[in-house]
């Protein structure tokens, strides 16, 4: 055999290997991403952004590049060998099935469900709470691949009609349209450009908040701004809606509004953005005539109206309590001297949510970032404590003024969601309804951990696993954050994250500043100036599980959506050799500009904008696009978008890899995965969420060198 045969042999046979498993030492070759001369001057500082061209998503470029880009990444995951056994896995422990807990408007019950499988989850109406409803929405017959979902549904105070609102290929634009009750008739009433809004009730109609149509081409990127709330009365055009409070002098300001149980009072919120800081107004619908009536009108503290006693408006608010507390504001007397307090801001808890139900209030609160469920008098006095299974959250809790009982779903780390049902008045509760999942949980245990941040503050984080792991530093782990928004980032149930921990790996989630786990202090220790914070809190929680030997930075992944992926880059950016594997999802990359498409410059209020001179410098610091350094080994990174995402759109992502590709060093994969008909995340189909997951683990589990099994 000749030296050239043999070769040629060798080289044959290692192209098999190749297609079977891909070569880590072996770096991808990555599509040409073209750049231009594109500069921007900030206050004297001139900044490069060759890549702005990929901000047009409709253009064949964009659509061509996308196309490359895909088509490197998926023959990337395509190679790794165990990626269909994590995909059949996951599949096989999601099939079961899931309901919400129910809610009561007329002489009906409505859930969703899903039998375990299905794209989209059903909406369910019955008159009893025995056994099953009859199904009066199926979404997953609203378009061929199951990428149409129902974002919002609202029922009249009789339970007669119903409005429901589809959501296509996870934009945030809505189409409302209206449903006879209970024949699952179509009225013919159709709403378009609707977004950010739900439907609030009174009488023959409802109010809502929707945009002007948007240019054509430009649906999925155009600033979102001028916001005007109407009201849509039964049987009539759209056309016909009554124009109900228009801001021309605002047009970034953020409006949206609501009804009280009994429809006597209209709610309109203000809000300079994306912040949690609101003004308010109420009009007295009982009198047609009469005008709004400004309660706040500063936007300084969160207000939000529960429902009303009378005529007093029940409010939860930060005014004096950063830790929230419960007032009664009397509509003939809004001023603040004026007001009742019925819940008193507590020590040590944070008081997230309130319902007025069955003639009590039920406050969940937050203690370290779980929940604790207590009910009280109207009068705000103590009765009694609703005693849960174990740390984790409450969500989902329904009922009426009217009602004796009420609906509420626990969930946590390795406790699926489950629905239970409280007796107000004999303060008794039963498993309403439990789902059957294919796993033992008590072969998995969580614990909450805590440690010290860069400047000291005390950091809490939770960390599952299965029980008998060893504290060697060789674990594979995810740690996971969010970091912003004053968003509570809690224990929850995931398939997803059940089947990495099966496989031996660890989940880690820190509860960092800028959430409002702790209360606004905490929220405002992590934004605008002190947004650091929040990176330093991540970049603790990763120091702390390799120091304890959860890990190792040759195991350790970091993983965030929007917020959140501003996080992991950011992070990515400042430690690369702290973690060995990066995945931002939806992240907000670019952020000196983020303020210029959709929704963005309602985040001016939390990041700070590059228009003011101090704040450019602070946001010049961290911004992922433009913190990138040439000749660095960054970790294995893989970047999720979706070409619908309208909320974070897809130009973030695509700018922040192709300066990855640029500038990277070494030969760990830096890939972006970038979906079609999915947008931020809501109303994904679980198609797309499963193959999505297997992707994620798969990807992590071999850049980390475990072979899964």
């Amino acid at each position: 055999m000749t030296n050239s045969i043999r070769l040629s042999i060798f080289a044959f046979f290692g192209l098999l290997v190749a297609c079977k498993q891909p070569n880590k030492m072996e770096k991808l070759n990555y599509p040409v991403t073209n750049k231009q001369e594109v500069k921007d001057d900030y206050f004297g500082t001139q900044v490069a952004d060759p890549y702005r061209w990929l901000e047009s998503p409709d253009s064949a470029a964009v659509t061509e590049w996308v196309e490359a880009q895909n088509k490197v990444t998926f023959g990337f995951l395509d190679k790794i060998p165990f990626r269909g056994l994590l995909r059949e896995r996951l599949e096989k422990i999601w099939n079961y099935p899931k309901y919400t807990a129910p809610f009561r408007k007329g002489d009906h019950y409505f859930y969703f469900k899903n039998d375990g499988l299905q794209n989209q989850s059903l909406l369910y109406i019955m008159d009893s709470l025995k056994g099953e409803g009859t199904v009066l929405i199926d979404p997953n017959k609203l378009s061929a691949e199951g990428t149409t979902s129902l974002s919002t549904f609202s029922v009249s105070k009789n339970g007669k009609i119903g409005v429901y609102g589809t959501s296509a290929g996870g934009s945030d634009w809505n189409n409302f349209y209206i449903i006879d009750l209970p024949s699952g008739k179509p009225t013919g009433d159709s709403l378009q450009w609707i977004k950010f809004s739900g439907a609030s009730w009174e009488g023959n109609g409802f109010y809502y908040g929707r945009y002007s149509e948007p240019q054509k081409g430009k649906e999925l990127s155009s600033s979102n701004e001028n916001k005007k709330i109407y009201y849509h009365k039964l049987g009539t055009p759209q056309s016909s809606d009554q124009l109900i409070y228009e801001d021309p002098a605002h047009p970034k300001r953020s409006i949206y509004t609501e009804t009280t149980e009994d429809e006597r009072f209209l709610v309109v919120y203000f809000s300079e953005g994306a912040t949690n800081d609101n003004a308010f107004s109420v009009k007295d619908l009982s009198k047609p005539k009469s005008d709004f009536k400004v309660f706040i009108p500063e936007f300084e503290n969160s207000y939000g109206v529960v429902d009303n006693i009378g005529n007093d408006l029940i409010v939860l608010t930060n005014y004096l309590a950063p830790k929230k507390r419960l007032v009664a504001i009397n509509f003939d007397h809004p001023e603040k001297e004026s007001w009742r307090e019925i819940l008193p801001e507590r020590e040590g808890e944070v008081l997230n949510t309130v319902s007025l139900l069955g003639g009590k209030i039920v406050a969940e609160y937050l203690k370290d970032a779980s929940s604790r469920l207590y009910v009280f008098g109207l009068d705000g006095k103590f009765e009694k404590e609703i005693t849960l299974p174990t740390i984790g959250t409450v969500a989902g809790i329904s009922g009426r003024m009217q009602d004796k009982e009420m609906f509420y779903t626990f969930t946590s780390f390795t406790y699926p969601n489950t629905i239970f049902k409280y007796d107000l008045t004999a303060h008794s509760q039963e498993i309403f309804r439990k789902p059957e999942v294919d796993f033992n949980p008590e072969d998995f245990e969580t614990k909450q951990v805590f440690f010290s941040s860069k400047d000291g503050t005390k950091i809490p984080m939770f960390v599952s696993h299965k029980k008998g792991i060893k504290l060697d530093g060789n674990n594979p782990t995810l740690l996971y954050g969010y970091g912003g928004f004053n968003v509570n980032i809690l224990p929850s149930f995931s398939i997803s994250n059940l089947v990495m921990m099966e496989k031996g790996g660890i989940y880690a989630v820190a509860t960092l500043r800028g959430g409002g786990e702790y209360g606004e202090d905490c929220h405002k220790a992590g934004m605008m100036d002190k947004k650091q914070n929040v990176f330093d809190d991540f970049i603790g929680a990763a120091e702390y599980l390799i120091a304890q030997k959860y890990t190792s930075s040759e195991k350790l992944a970091i993983h965030g959506g929007s917020n959140g992926g501003l996080l992991v880059g950011a992070a990515m950016c400042q430690r690369p050799e702290l973690f060995k594997v990066a995945i931002p999802a939806v992240g907000v990359m670019d952020m000196l500009r983020f303020h210029k498409f959709t929704i963005g410059h309602a985040w001016v209020v939390e990041y700070g904008s590059s228009d003011n001179a101090d704040q450019f410098q602070n946001l010049y610091k961290f911004s992922p696009v433009h913190n990138l350094k040439a000749d660095v080994k960054y970790p294995a990174t893989m970047v999720l978008t979706a070409d619908h995402d309208d909320r974070v759109v897809p130009a973030h992502s695509f700018k922040f890899i192709a300066t990855l590709q640029e500038k990277h060093k070494g030969d760990n994969p830096v890939v972006i995965r970038i979906d079609t008909k999915a947008g931020h995340g809501a109303g994904k189909s679980t198609t797309k969420v499963i193959d999505e997951a297997a992707d994620k683990w798969a990807f992590m589990f071999y850049n980390m060198g475990v072979e899964v099994k």
